[in-house]
């Protein structure tokens, strides 16, 4: 139940400037930490804008990567793996850590929680370049993703409750009864427009399949504005009938007016970001590769320290048993 959630309870926002602030507060802390002046790691650092744009870029080639997937991917993973980025990206600067690993680690991660059973092997056939190093990177951070995500890994999509609205228009709005299926294409491309918005972040799942709905209602010249207020939200009151009406329009609003990418933009932002990106998180840099060498190490020794102490708790039992 999306009322009784984590995703209601931690990850649903009252406002758009919550989630402005939580960006500017999360940029701010990558360059208090690692920034001297205005450099950063021999760069400057990206801004706010920067960094969203470059997140919204990625969001798509994610949409973009799912599309070609093989076996076919349900669009539930594909909502579920834009939720794990953006919540991620909420308190994690996209200096500190790459969105192309995080991107195909969400998708990995919402692949064996959606139970869309895939092997590591499989998922990365997907891939062009090195195999076994996409593996050993998508595996390295899949734990820190989880971490970071509080591990409320179950997301509310609004694909469910558009296939629940569609069977009700069915069954009890017999005006659009036989043309109801008519409604799932346009439906189906608001809720794939709305995953390159901040709606998951705010908004309930049925409210965002709501707007679908009306949305395709209105592009296919349908009217069903008696079947959503005498039906559908018959049991509220003018009250909970005008919120609802209002969240509508604040999500068709934010889907319509999604700007578009400027290419040439991102590439600059890519190549700002090589500059000023933490290499301790760059699975691909010399600091990345000693630093988990000596994480090995560091565990090697205290396998070898636990070893010893079981030895010896081994040769004082064995004394006790012989007497010595």
């Amino acid at each position: 139940m999306f009322v009784t959630s984590t995703q209601r309870n931690h990850w649903t926002f009252k406002s758009q400037p919550e989630l402005e602030q939580l960006r500017i507060e999360t940029n701010q802390k990558f360059i208090n930490k690692y920034c001297h002046g205005e450099e950063a790691h021999g760069g400057s650092p990206l801004s706010v804008t920067e960094e969203k744009l470059l997140l919204r870029h990625y969001e798509y080639a994610l949409k973009e990567f799912c599309a070609r997937f093989k076996p076919p991917m349900p669009s539930y993973v594909v909502g579920t793996s834009v939720a794990y980025m953006k919540r991620f990206y909420l308190h994690n600067s996209v200096m500190d850590y790459h969105p192309k690993e995080i991107m195909l680690t969400s998708v990995y991660l919402a692949c064996k929680v959606e139970e869309f059973n895939i092997s590591i092997q499989q998922f990365v056939t997907n891939l062009k370049g090195s195999r076994n190093q996409i593996t050993e990177i998508i595996l390295g951070f899949e734990l820190l993703l989880m971490q970071q995500l509080h591990y409320h890994l179950t997301v509310h999509n609004p694909f469910r409750p558009f296939e629940g609205l569609l069977i009700d228009l069915k069954t009890r709005c017999t005006k659009v009864t036989a043309e109801a299926e008519n409604l799932r294409r346009a439906g189906e491309d608001f809720m794939d427009k709305s995953l390159n918005t901040d709606v998951c972040l705010l908004f309930a799942p049925s409210q965002i399949a709501l707007a679908a709905i009306l949305t395709s209602a209105t592009r296919n010249g349908m009217n069903i504005d008696n079947y959503i207020k005498e039906r559908l939200l018959a049991s509220g009151n003018q009250e909970t009938f005008a919120n609802t009406v209002e969240q509508v329009k604040g999500i068709k609003f934010m889907v319509k007016n999604t700007e578009s990418l400027n290419r040439d933009e991102i590439k600059k932002i890519e190549k700002k970001l090589d500059k000023c990106r933490n290499q301790e998180n760059n699975p691909l840099s010399e600091v990345y590769k000693r630093k988990m060498e000596e994480l090995l190490e560091e565990e090697d020794e205290i396998q070898t320290q636990k070893n010893v102490k079981h030895s010896k708790k081994e040769e004082i039992h064995a004394k006790e048993l012989i007497g010595l």
